[in-house]
Parts: C-alpha cells; sequence; structure tokens
C-alpha cells in the first residue's frame, strides 16, 4: 500500500492522472493494448478532467465501468453510464467501452467480455461506508462471479442523496449491478481517488482496520499493487 496526500482535489487528480499515464503508457508500449475499470461519482470529477488532458493514446485502452444502479434509466441524472459517457467516453476515443446496464441480463455479458482477458488498472473509490463499488457491508468476500446483483444500505443511499444525485432516500434504487469484489482484486494495479471530509471516517476505518468485510475497502491493503490517494481533508482522521 502506497499512500499520497495532497492539498486539492484537484492536485489529487493530477497525480492520479500522472500514476496511470506512466502504466498505461508502458503497457501499450510493451502490449498494444490496455485494460481498465473506473468508478464514477463526485469524487471522481478531477481525477477524470486530469485523465483527459493527459498524453495516453486511449485507442489503445478498453474500458469497463464498476456498477450501475439496478432498473435506473441511462437518462437519469444519476446514472453511471451517463456520467461516464458525458464527462469521459464522449471526450477521448477509446478502443471499447463496456457499460453496466443494471440488469440481470446484462451481468451476463459484460461478464462474458471482462473475463477474455486481464484487466490492468482498476480505478477504484471507497465509499462513505467503506464500500468499493456497490459491495456495501457486509460485503460478500467469497464469490467470484464477476459481476453481481447487490442490495444498498442506509448509508449508501444517504450518500447518493447527499451528493446531489437523489432528491430523497426514497428515490435510490434498492438494488445495483457490481463488480465484485474478487473481480476488483484481479486488476494487476489499482488506484483510489478518495478526496473530501465526507470520506474522511472511511479512510481512516480502511487504514486503520484489518481486512474485513464490514468495512470492505479494507480488502485494497492485501493487494500488491494498490496506492491510496488522498487530500488533505480526507487524510485529516488518521
Amino acid at each position: 500500500m502506497k499512500i499520497i496526500v495532497s492539498d486539492t482535489p484537484r492536485e489529487l487528480g493530477q497525480a492520479a492522472a500522472r500514476l496511470a499515464a506512466e502504466y498505461l503508457n508502458e503497457l501499450i508500449d510493451k502490449n498494444g493494448y490496455a485494460r481498465i475499470v473506473v468508478s464514477t461519482g463526485a469524487s471522481q470529477f478531477e481525477t477524470f478532467e486530469a485523465l483527459i488532458a493527459s498524453v495516453i493514446d486511449w485507442s489503445k485502452v478498453e474500458m469497463f465501468h464498476l456498477d450501475e444502479y439496478a432498473g435506473l434509466p441511462e437518462s437519469h441524472p444519476a446514472s453511471f453510464r451517463k456520467y461516464l459517457k458525458e464527462r469521459f467516453f464522449s471526450k477521448v476515443h477509446l478502443l471499447a467501452a463496456n457499460f453496466v446496464d443494471g440488469s440481470a441480463e446484462g451481468i451476463i455479458e459484460i461478464s462474458k467480455k471482462l473475463l477474455e482477458k486481464p484487466v490492468n488498472l482498476g480505478f477504484i473509490g471507497i465509499g462513505e461506508n467503506g464500500h468499493i463499488a456497490f459491495n456495501d457491508p457486509p460485503a460478500d468476500f467469497e464469490t467470484k462471479d464477476p459481476y453481481i446483483m447487490v442490495n444498498l444500505n442506509a448509508t449508501c443511499k444517504k450518500q447518493q442523496v447527499g451528493e446531489g444525485w437523489f432528491a430523497t432516500v426514497e428515490d435510490v434504487p434498492k438494488q445495483a449491478v457490481s463488480m465484485s469484489v474478487f473481480q476488483i482484486m484481479q486488476c494487476k494495479k489499482i488506484i483510489s481517488c478518495v478526496p473530501h471530509a465526507v470520506k474522511a471516517k472511511a479512510v481512516a476505518d480502511t487504514i486503520n482496520s484489518d481486512p474485513t468485510n464490514l468495512i470492505p475497502a479494507t480488502i485494497l491493503k492485501t493487494h500488491p499493487d494498490w496506492t491510496l490517494l488522498l487530500d488533505k481533508n480526507s487524510a485529516a482522521l488518521f
């Protein structure tokens, strides 16, 4: 585990983009392509801005995304497909982009595609309840299915409302499709961008606790190549 603390979310995003660009460019030079998994949410805004501005041959990069609400149309402001297409996919020319559509049928399709080759780099955020993707506590550390249907807990729903994606907790879907914890851990390299004071407790709990499915992000500490990027606010409690 490597921890990098920046002063601001923008500087955090720039640091993450530098790490990613160096790694991806090496892979592209060596193999001719790379595969990435990306997170969404308000905490990732600055990282996407910095990635878009980076010198990376995106035409050699295949993207997968982590999760999507079950039954939510892409036109909804909270849709992660909408988020990624507006903030990333429409601004770079990727080799391919694979989106989770939030359906049981879509799980089969994207799982098959994901398992064709290893994933090189995962951008894996940490939620206010310590979740990774939508694997809320107590997370399933055992399943090896690439994508699974999960139930969202109350803290997760409150985070979505707090970030402005939904008007009330009742508006947040009860379920989502998420990349499993096991599959996240198969990424060869993981970069976690976790800014803002609302994440400070989750960060401290992650750093100070042994791996436990009650704080799903703690499993990342067992990964051989994990970098956690914080700003001064999210790093305030450890």
